[in-house]
């Protein structure tokens, strides 16, 4: 059976155009740079990731909907309290619709540390999340160095270690 060249002419365009809307994302891999952002926070400032260089930053991805991101927020939040003042930074990334929801929940969990909003969700296709909560640890170089997809309890003690770890390099 042969094709119609009108037809391989289609869809050729139709794949031709499809790339050119699509935007593509490459998984950022440990060792990798860590792909910038820049995001309006809940203290109504933009933050730029770059601008944090020099720092070891935790970027976690959330959503007000997701059940075990409300149960990890505290837990990080103390890991934020213990180790702000030694070059850490915890940015949570919230990829809710409305940010109105996404602070009043990290008003209620007494959440400290600051929280972005990617409505567009352009930041969070950037770092490929496809599972809430998504964790990323970031070296003071600007490079990732740790990817964590989800939570189960316990996973706070692993992510304390890597901070530890990340600011003693």
């Amino acid at each position: 059976m042969t094709i119609p060249a009108d037809f391989k002419i289609a869809a050729f365009m139709l794949v031709t155009l499809l790339a050119s809307t699509t935007t593509s994302y490459a998984l950022p891999a440990p060792g990798s740079a860590a792909p910038n952002f820049t995001l309006k926070s809940n203290a109504d400032k933009n933050i730029k990731l770059s601008e944090l260089r020099g720092q070891v930053v935790m970027i976690n991805f959330w959503a007000t909907w997701c059940a075990p991101c409300r149960q990890e927020m505290p837990l990080l939040n103390r890991i934020y309290e213990q180790y702000r003042k030694t070059g850490f930074v915890l940015l949570g990334v919230n990829i809710d619709d409305k940010p109105e929801t996404a602070k009043a929940l990290a008003q209620q969990l007494g959440i400290s540390f600051p929280v972005l909003f990617d409505t567009d969700k352009q930041v969070s296709q950037g770092y490929n999340v496809d599972a809430m909560p998504s964790t990323i640890l970031i070296d003071r170089s600007g490079k990732v160095r740790y990817i964590h997809r989800g939570y189960r309890a316990g996973y706070e003690d692993r992510y304390e270690a890597q901070v530890r770890e990340l600011l003693k390099q």
